[in-house]
């Protein structure tokens, strides 16, 4: 076994998780507790600390007066784990996402001898069919939760290649050096969502028999008339 995996099975990571915007999660995890966001409880920041491929910094800010989202960092001496959970809905899928995910990514290449794109993609359908799971046990006695969801964008950096994978329309960017002193933004990823052609016909096909599975609401279309996200 990799020493990286072998730092994962044993809970040995260097984890970074960002849960509620309180000052008490911010000491435990390491962020930050002074300069100008000390007395900003909505605004989480860690400063630069070293992953397998340099260095990295990690900021969150609660846009909401609920949060729903969920991220983590987790770094190990051969990969570096990224993932940003915007959930919708509630918080549910966001939680049970940065609880499970990291973990089957971990399992799947354990059994493989290597990260690739098919353990990254089957990280992905794991987390999804536990969560289905969760909500076929549980929407009886809270019916709330099959309309919670959550968009998913995970990054991996295994032996220097970087793995990206992206359900909604979180966006990974990478700034390109532009001349001596200009940074240009270039986004990595394609939206996932309903304003998208390809996405509304394929929700079209795995829903036939409800008419009402994409709405045009307002010049936007939705899911059910209520969110563009599909995950």
């Amino acid at each position: 076994m990799w020493p990286w995996l072998e730092k994962i099975a044993s809970a040995c990571w260097d984890r970074v998780r960002r849960y509620a915007p309180t000052s008490t999660r911010r000491d435990e995890d390491g962020g930050s507790g002074s300069g100008a966001d000390a007395d900003d409880l909505l605004l989480w920041s860690r400063d630069l600390g070293r992953h397998a491929a340099g260095d990295f910094s990690f900021a969150v800010v609660q846009a909401n007066e609920v949060l729903e989202d969920y991220s983590q960092v987790e770094t190990g001496a051969a990969a570096t784990f990224v993932g940003v959970y915007d959930g919708h809905g509630g918080a549910e899928a966001s939680r049970f996402i940065s609880n499970h995910l990291s973990a089957h990514l971990v399992r799947l290449a354990q059994e493989s001898g290597a990260v690739s794109e098919n353990v990254v993609r089957n990280a992905f359908s794991a987390t999804e069919e536990g969560f289905l799971s969760l909500v076929r046990r549980t929407h009886l006695i809270k019916p709330s939760i099959a309309a919670i969801g959550s968009c998913c964008l995970v990054g991996v950096i295994w032996r220097k290649t970087l793995y990206l994978a992206n359900l909604g329309d979180s966006r990974a960017v990478v700034g390109c050096l532009v001349g001596s002193n200009k940074i240009v933004a270039e986004q990595l990823t394609r939206d996932h969502n309903a304003s998208i052609e390809e996405v509304r016909q394929e929700l079209k096909s795995l829903h036939p028999d409800d008419s009402q599975i994409v709405v045009l609401k307002n010049g936007v279309w939705r899911i059910k008339g209520i969110i563009q996200d599909c995950y």
